[in-house]
């Protein structure tokens, strides 16, 4: 009986003494998952919107989007994660308006017509502005009375004529979207 009594109270001691002594083994964080989401899961207009698409119509990766609603107008804001521009931004109003007052009223003067959009469209490309490079816009009057926009705001430098070449694949892109899904 003493005998067991001694091994037990070794092995006590021994464990014990070992815990003490040895340093805690750091273990590493786990590697963090990235997880892709889905435009359409932020709401509003982005509903609208899939980054895959975007992406076959404007080269240009999008991983991060935005909505907000207020009243009849829903809008997203889709940006790559780590950079603020560009910036893709979709827009779309419910409306009574009809195609002259569209053309007469929210149609810019410096706008190209665009055909086969909606009712009626055009596209345009401003100058670069305050902190950003220029933008490439264009606009629609859809044929379920809703009233449309997408906007691309290029970086500080990018060159005119690139983002004018955005602007006609916003054309492309813009022809993808289907209001009445709001």
């Amino acid at each position: 009986m003493r005998a067991r009594i001694w091994l037990v109270a070794s092995a006590v001691l021994l464990t014990a003494g070992c815990a003490s002594e040895r340093e805690p083994v750091a273990v590493p964080p786990p590697a963090p998952v990235a997880v892709d989401v889905a435009a359409a899961s932020s709401g509003g207009a982005c509903r609208l919107l899939d980054f895959a698409v975007i992406e076959k119509h404007v080269k240009a990766r999008f991983d991060v989007a935005a909505a907000s609603e207020r009243g009849d107008t829903h809008s997203c804001v889709v940006r790559a994660d780590k950079a603020t521009l560009p910036e893709l931004t979709l827009t779309v109003t419910e409306t009574s308006m009809d195609k002259a007052t569209f053309a007469a009223d929210l149609v810019p003067d410096s706008a190209a017509k665009v055909t086969g959009l909606g009712q009626q469209a055009f596209r345009r490309t401003t100058a670069a502005t305050g902190g950003h490079g220029a933008v490439a816009e264009v606009g629609w009057l859809s044929g379920d009375g809703r009233l449309a926009t997408l906007s691309w705001v290029s970086p500080r430098g990018t060159a005119k004529a690139a983002v004018d070449k955005i602007a006609g694949e916003l054309v492309a892109l813009a022809k993808k979207l289907d209001t009445r899904a709001l």
